[in-house]
């Protein structure tokens, strides 16, 4: 029968379901509160898009979620349009290790710093990403590079912001970027995970908290993804109010499988590091 690859998944949801645990085709982010609203984590041949406005951490936030995934034994794919796979090394040890990358390179790391920076590069050895820079700011080339990863389980792109093909106009082309993104993950089968900025100014209204409508892209934005994460740090918009500094809510916007809500979460500016709130 055509349905018994279904079936039998199914199958096998309804005994993890029965045991208490994570669907099994559910990739943990590593931040328990998330998880545990998302049902275990991101399905694969879901995609799901962290959305914020300019400096709010996306970049960081994705990549404690794949190094977290990759700690934890996962396949995982980081590719990024911003950064070298040198330096997205250096970012995911210090904020690892809970020192500043400044600090490293300037040589002012002190010897606790040393030993946790040591203890961090020990601990990352056999649990990175496999990372990755995106040679050309098309989907074409992200998914020529997540085409010949092997056993992939989960990608994170990171700058989808900036790709264009030339040929339309510069909405039409982030519509049309999503929703590659989209298809890319349904066809490898992947959880994909991919941040994109906010195109709607959010600075000078009474809630600045990130909406869908924000991120624009013709409603590609609001059709194409299964999940869509809003990042929003108050101390970007009030900088004057006394208690919250570092203070961070990850907003679950859109889930077409579940409910929506939110999770506290807290931001180690110094390190680029994001917790859990249920780790302190």
């Amino acid at each position: 029968m055509s349905d018994t690859p279904t079936l039998a998944f199914l199958m096998r949801r309804l005994e993890a379901s029965a045991s208490g645990a994570p669907a099994p085709d559910a990739v943990a982010t590593g931040f328990p509160s998330l998880d545990q609203l998302l049902s275990g984590g991101i399905r694969k041949g879901d995609l799901a898009l962290i959305a914020g406005d300019a400096g709010s951490g996306k970049s960081a936030l994705a990549l404690a979620m794949a190094v977290r995934a990759a700690s934890s034994g996962r396949n995982v794919s980081y590719l990024s349009a911003e950064s070298t796979p040198d330096r997205l090394v250096e970012r995911a040890i210090a904020m690892e290790g809970r020192f500043s990358i400044d600090d490293l390179r300037k040589g002012r790391l002190d010897e606790e710093a040393r030993i946790r920076a040591a203890n961090s590069i020990q601990e990352l050895r056999n649990g990175l990403p496999e990372f990755g820079l995106i040679p050309e700011p098309r989907p074409e080339s992200v998914a020529g590079e997540l085409r010949r990863a092997l056993d992939l389980e989960f990608a994170v792109v990171d700058g989808i912001g900036g790709m264009s093909a030339g040929e339309r106009p510069r909405d039409e082309e982030f519509a049309w970027a999503i929703a590659s993104m989209k298809r890319l993950a349904l066809e490898l089968g992947i959880a994909l995970l991919v941040t994109v900025p906010l195109v709607r100014p959010v600075t000078g209204r009474d809630d600045p908290r990130p909406m869908l409508d924000d991120l624009g892209a013709l409603g590609a934005a609001k059709d194409s993804p299964d999940l869509v994460l809003g990042l929003f740090r108050e101390e970007m918009y009030h900088a004057v109010k006394v208690g919250i500094e570092g203070a961070a809510e990850l907003m679950l916007l859109k889930n077409r499988n579940g409910p929506v809500g939110y999770v506290d979460l807290y931001f180690y500016s110094r390190w680029m590091r994001f917790e859990d709130m249920l780790e302190h």
